[in-house]
């Protein structure tokens, strides 16, 4: 263990940093004591314990952290540590207002840490960029749209400004959001779907009909089996652990595929079991736990695929039952023959040089899944994030298809999201491929022509602005500029533009990744009274199973100029479009009236009032659960890319410069307190980083053999086809259980280093858990390096 004491001078704090192993379960009083120091750094220890009382209850509000489902029997505390970090740094009593920025240029903050930009407070009043002194100014709301309106009405085209959306926006801003933009004349819709996944909308959209989970949480009180691929829920869904909890009680077997060994998955104390809490006990989490390579996970999929094939060959020579469900097969899917020709034609030593896994390993996996009758897959980023995400949804469906494991009670899908509304943004049309359906019922309801050509997405966006094809950016929350791939390249996209305007709560980078002009536009926050002319508003939000339910706020809001996002959608947009036929502002008066015109569009939204105002809501049910496929065939379809097509990418063809230097693959990843790029602070509890975040995680075998040890120092650098140099620095190697020839580093850290055209080439996903990387030894940092920003602009 190595202590080193840093001082900040950007924020005057004493910073103590240390790599030393945690070992105690997730969750438990490590967890309490979080939630209580989080509470007092955001000097709310009374009102933010009053307010958390208020977080996922039937009359409160959602969480505005992960989009985990709500037990039918609530708690009186139905909050998890991140969930409380993101509530306490919103309902903090800490500004950011016009005297702040007066004495604060963007040049001296953009050379500040994201998280120094997170911790000093909530936004008070619109703010306009002053090029001429370097600093944001107060703009009145009229002043701020009608820059807006003016910029986006110069425009040669509607497609030069494109409309990014956070998955944090509710159902009915998102709705009013896609309705103004596509009146104006564009489906421009980057969201954050595109970054995380997107790729499980295309793969179970392409094999059962719709790209969303078909699980309930019902479904996990009925399962033998659960499979958790590419997943850390002890962090980024750590409510999911009590489902778990309670499933290994039940005796699920639950078996966890992911390269790193997260506490998470192996352990945890639940705050709300008495018992653990006094003995200071725990409960196991992954009865089996696998740790393929990275990117090794289609290969262990086809694998498994592969053993299925094999034993129902073996079965049906000997008159046995047949492995596949024949019956279900039969009745529902398409192109069976087809994979089975292909997987037949796999040969096992192709399969087995990419798993990571022992043949014993994956034959053993293979008959656990056998050996179930009711089988649920969870899966996060670890599966998306690839060129080849699709393919990996794709034999996770495969594999649940050639079981019947979809419309069974105790089995199906579980893709698990992260913001609590990023499905529900979808669902509410933030897409930039509409379909036909879509805008013929929109046009039917509003009586206004739809752009039919389909848009731009994140990486298309951002190649766009680049260019200069795209003149105006407009985001509807979030931190475009850290979330995004390719830092550098993005962040000079971002200044090509002749304005870019952020509707948010807090402070970020991307507010300072100006354009010629900027506006940054404050919002209510989630937990905030909502008050329009007809009294207090509700929101509603889905879930990432497909659970409709309001959301309302308690808490005074930060600043009486603050407007909540509907608003702020309907004021641009009756600037915008002077000749709309739709009363926009009229639909602010009452939310109600919003969820009415949702229920027009969509049929599922029937009588959308009514049903969402019942306790918990209603549920969108998965047309796949009744054996409704809604794909080009009418039927479930198996889909499979061959191996060789994956894993001979011509992406990670590198130039004879490297062929002598070892080449590792890296994955980015959150620490513990951490929620997407939003850092609130810099320990990483649960892998043992303390004070840290500039640190690469390798297998103590490769650090032996590179002639490196732990504690020392390395730059990384990702070498791709296109021949960029993009290259971070002085990165602290800490040794981890992580297979060999792979590293793991936090983003927005080591988002430099992913090329923007490193994607799936359907979901055009950015590949951010497979980057090809070099390491180059480096001296210490002598000074806060760990506190700098994700990545100065070069």
């Amino acid at each position: 263990m190595q202590h080193d004491e840093q001082i900040s001078e950007s924020t005057k704090v004493r910073v103590y940093s240390k790599i030393e192993p945690y070992h105690h379960a997730a969750g438990g009083w490590g967890a309490l004591l979080s939630v209580a120091r989080n509470l007092k750094k955001q000097a709310v220890v009374t009102r933010g314990a009053i307010t958390l009382l208020n977080a996922n209850q039937p009359t409160g509000f959602d969480c505005p952290g992960c989009a985990w489902p709500e037990q039918k029997h609530t708690h009186t505390f139905n909050f998890c540590e991140n969930g409380a970090k993101a509530i306490a740094f919103e309902a903090t009593s800490k500004r950011v207002d016009a005297q702040f920025f007066a004495g604060h240029s963007v040049s001296w903050l953009k050379q500040q840490s994201d998280y120094f930009l997170e911790s000093q407070g909530r936004l008070t009043e619109p703010m306009y960029y002053d090029a001429k002194t370097d600093h944001y100014v107060p703009i009145s709301w009229d002043a701020a749209f009608e820059l807006v309106a003016k910029k986006l009405n110069a425009l040669a085209h509607p497609d030069q400004a494109t409309f990014y959306t956070s998955g944090r926006t509710s159902n009915e801003a998102a709705f009013l959001y896609q309705l103004f933009v596509r009146s104006f004349g564009t489906n421009n819709f980057p969201d954050c779907s595109n970054m995380c996944h997107e790729a499980t909308s295309v793969g179970l959209g392409d094999t059962i009909g719709l790209g969303k989970g078909t699980v309930t949480l019902e479904d996990f009180e009925h399962t033998d089996a659960i499979f958790i691929f590419g997943q850390n829920p002890g962090t980024n869904h750590p409510r999911m652990l009590s489902t778990l909890s309670a499933a290994y009680k039940r005796g699920v077997n639950i078996i966890s595929i992911n390269p790193l060994k997260e506490r998470g998955l192996q352990r945890f104390q639940d705050p709300q079991n008495k018992l653990e809490m006094i003995t200071n006990g725990s409960t196991p989490i992954s009865r089996n736990y696998f740790q393929p390579k990275i990117g090794g996970d289609y290969a262990v999929l086809v694998g498994m695929f592969k053993h299925l094939y094999e034993w129902d060959q073996e079965a049906k020579k000997s008159g046995q039952a047949t492995i596949f469900d024949e019956a279900f097969i039969v009745q529902n899917t398409a192109y069976f023959d087809d994979i089975l020709q292909e997987v037949a034609a796999t040969a096992w030593q192709d399969i087995h040089a990419h798993t990571g896994l022992t043949e014993p390993e994956l034959l053993q996996l293979a008959q656990m899944f056998k050996d179930a009758k009711r089988v649920i897959f969870c899966w996060g980023m670890g599966m998306t994030q690839h060129r080849h995400g699709v393919a990996n949804i794709h034999m996770l469906s495969n594999l649940l298809l050639s079981r019947g494991h979809i419309g069974r009670q105790g089995a199906g899908a579980c893709p698990v999201r992260g913001h609590s509304n990023v499905q529900g943004d979808r669902t509410m049309g933030i897409n930039e491929h509409p379909s036909d359906a879509l805008l013929d019922r929109l046009e039917q309801v509003f009586a206004t022509p739809f752009p039919r050509k389909h848009g731009l997405g994140v990486v298309e966006s951002i190649k766009a602005m680049a260019e200069k094809r795209i003149k105006v950016f407009f985001a509807m929350g979030g931190n475009f500029s850290e979330a995004t791939p390719d830092t550098h390249y993005t962040y000079y996209a971002l200044k090509q533009c002749e304005l870019t305007a952020h509707v948010a709560t807090k402070l970020n980078r991307s507010h300072l990744t100006c354009g010629q002009e900027a506006l940054i536009l404050p919002c209510l926050g989630r937990t905030e009274l909502d008050l329009q002319v007809h009294g207090q508003q509700s929101i509603s939000v889905e879930d990432s199973m497909s659970n409709v339910h309001l959301s309302a706020g308690r808490n005074e809001p930060a600043s009486e100029m603050l407007l909540s996002e509907p608003d702020i959608v309907a004021r641009l947009a009756e600037k915008v479009l002077a000749n709309s036929s739709i009363k926009w502002r009229w639909y602010i008066e009452s939310y109600d009236r919003i969820r009415d015109a949702i229920a027009e569009v969509f049929d599922d939204f029937k009588d959308f009032n009514q049903r969402v105002y019942q306790p918990g809501g209603f549920h969108l049910e998965h047309p796949a659960n009744i054996h409704h496929w809604r794909t080009q065939t009418g039927k479930a379809q198996f889909m499979i890319t061959p191996l060789k097509a994956v894993y001979e990418d011509t992406e990670h063809q590198f130039s004879a410069q490297y062929q002598q230097q070892k080449v590792y693959t890296l994955m980015t990843m959150r620490s513990h307190d951490q929620y997407n790029t939003t850092l609130y602070g810099l320990d990483d509890r649960y892998r043992g980083v303390f004070g840290l975040r500039r640190v690469l995680f390798m297998n103590e075998l490769d650090i032996a053999e590179a002639g490196l040890v732990a504690d020392q120092y390395v730059d990384i650098e990702s070498i791709f086809s296109d021949g960029v140099k993009r290259i971070v620095h002085q990165f602290r190697i800490v040794s981890y259980d992580i297979p060999r020839g792979c590293l793991g580093a936090y983003y927005p850290e080591t988002n430099p280093l992913v090329a923007l055209s490193s994607h799936d080439q359907r979901a055009k996903i950015p590949a951010s858990k497979n980057i090809p990387v070099i390491l180059h030894p480096t001296s210490a940092p002598t000074d806060s390096t760990n506190l700098e920003p994700a990545a100065l602009e070069s």
